[in-house]
């Protein structure tokens, strides 16, 4: 059976259809997984051992796509671009609900009418008449060999003696202020390594400065399965909502979420369904102006950034240092 998994949007969203491609390819006799998403999105999936072939969406795919007669479509976008494959293909699909209406509640009139239930447990509805269930293996992200050498550049007392602090986000809302970092920062007992893109790369040097002694940036100096391989050797990770916080999730790690104009309860924490995971959500309560989007904005449209401003930096301390080392 051959099937195309149409998903477009962030790293944290690809990251999050692991799952749903792993069952889709173990539970269906011959199965032959493919994915079209964004070029961008290459690195998150171009070693996941389910997906048998990645498509781009370019000029010239659509035609390319029909020739592959594929027998089903499993929609986890479902926005207008996945309309127009699913109708060049005219196949037999499936197709992700996104909740927009009650997110649009949350949000305009703070009326939550949203499911108790993470998003990847909601992707595998859009695969329940193909008789394919979660089994609760979490996320999937795989590093190649390559990758594992990043770890020769962190000084021999850093290795798996370290916090992984996840700098900046895509949206300005999300991303936690350098300020609020330092404070995180002073609270976190033993070394600290920061994690970010190049448009990091000069807050990584400045809180690098700051914690001298106990610290070092790797913000734009790898690549997306270096930054994984980082992540999965730490003791833990702080971040934002940001798609490093689902690729931490894939190892398991103790993860502290600091969560900015989005919540919680649009079902896009960090997944980790195994018993033994640990996770620490730190919110503002109680602002009237939370959540002010259900993705982000590139900075607060009340000026005053309270979400990220007023964040409890000593209960997230105290929880990250009450770890196992």
């Amino acid at each position: 059976m051959k099937i195309l998994v149409i998903r477009f949007s962030s790293i944290g969203d690809i990251v999050l259809t692991t799952p749903v491609i792993r069952c889709l390819s173990n539970q269906l006799e011959n199965a032959e997984i493919h994915i079209l998403v964004k070029p961008s999105f290459a690195p998150v999936i171009q070693n996941n051992p389910h997906i048998s072939k990645i498509w781009f969406w370019e000029d010239g795919v659509l035609k390319k796509l029909k020739k592959e007669g594929f027998d089903y479509i499993v929609d986890l976008h479902n926005n207008l671009r996945s309309f127009r494959v699913k109708m060049a293909l005219n196949t037999p699909g499936s197709s992700f609900y996104k909740l927009n209406v009650g997110k649009y509640l949350l949000v305009r009139f703070r009326i939550n009418r949203l499911p108790k239930i993470h998003v990847v447990d909601r992707y595998f509805d859009a695969v329940k008449d193909l008789g394919v269930k979660n089994d609760g293996g979490g996320i999937d992200f795989y590093p190649t060999l390559a990758d594992e050498a990043i770890t020769d550049l962190l000084p021999s007392y850093f290795l798996q003696n370290y916090t992984a602090i996840v700098c900046g986000a895509l949206q300005g809302t999300k991303s936690i202020p350098e300020g609020k970092l330092r404070d995180f920062c002073a609270g976190i007992q033993g070394n600290l390594l920061f994690i970010g893109g190049t448009k990091e790369r000069e807050l990584g040097e400045s809180l690098q400065g700051f914690f001298a002694e106990r610290s070092m940036s790797m913000c734009g100096k790898t690549t997306i399965g270096e930054s994984a391989i980082l992540l999965k050797n730490a003791r833990a990770v702080l971040t934002p909502d940001t798609g490093m916080m689902h690729i931490a999730s894939a190892f398991n790690k103790p993860i502290a979420v600091i969560w900015g104009n989005t919540v919680p309860d649009f079902g896009m924490g960090p997944y980790l369904p195994k018993p033994d995971a640990a996770f620490f959500n730190s919110e503002v309560g109680d602002l009237h102006c939370r959540p002010c989007s259900k993705i982000g904005f590139s900075q607060c449209p009340k000026k005053h950034f309270n979400c990220m401003n007023l964040q409890n930096t000593e209960r997230v301390g105290r929880w990250i240092n009450q770890l196992p080392s």
